[in-house]
């Protein structure tokens, strides 16, 4: 008896394995763009919609704003009004460090020592007026404008790449902007 129940559970752990395999090769790998003007990309930019992540909870208007310090690294300064457009200012201030070997399309941003998050740039305007953002895991993703409404035939542009890359669109929530 013990010889087919070690069977039985052998052959699920095989049907996990290779349900998990094939999960890992139908999922589409995030790419980051190829190259990324650091001086371009420096600036205020208005967070068009965004996956919902527990340090943004009720955030409204929220802007990033990115400068490059003199020490090799940028600078990031996130503000958000909380629970209303007109709320109180939130404000996190952290750096981020650009990936070795990544054209400056990937960094890693610190806020709090010693933990830093990938920040990976996947799309982004020849002229910079829009970018998007997100982790390898997909599990954090940013659309970002540098005005605080975006044209809507761009944001829809947009959200067809981001489904064709994989992404799960049900989950983008838009961001109050003034």
């Amino acid at each position: 008896m013990n010889f087919f129940y070690t069977m039985k559970k052998t052959n699920n752990l095989i049907i996990l394995l290779i349900f998990m395999a094939t999960a890992t090769l139908n999922a589409q790998p995030v790419q980051s763009v190829a190259h990324v003007d650091l001086q371009k990309y420096a600036g205020k930019w208005f967070e068009i919609a965004a996956y919902p992540q527990i340090f943004e909870k009720g955030c409204n208007c929220t802007t990033a704003t990115y400068t490059l310090s003199d020490k090799g690294y940028v600078i990031v300064e996130n503000r958000c009004n909380k629970d209303s457009v007109n709320g109180k200012l939130s404000y996190i201030k952290g750096k981020a460090f650009v990936e070795k070997d990544s054209s400056n399309a990937k960094l890693k941003v610190q806020f709090f020592w010693p933990f830093r998050a990938k920040y990976w740039i996947i799309d982004l305007a020849d002229d910079y007026s829009y970018a998007v953002v997100s982790h390898p895991n997909k599990k954090y993703l940013w659309i970002l404008s540098r005005t605080s409404k975006m044209d809507p035939a761009i944001y829809r542009q947009i959200l067809d790449r981001l489904k064709a890359k994989g992404f799960d669109l049900s989950k983008l929530k838009i961001t109050t902007q003034i």
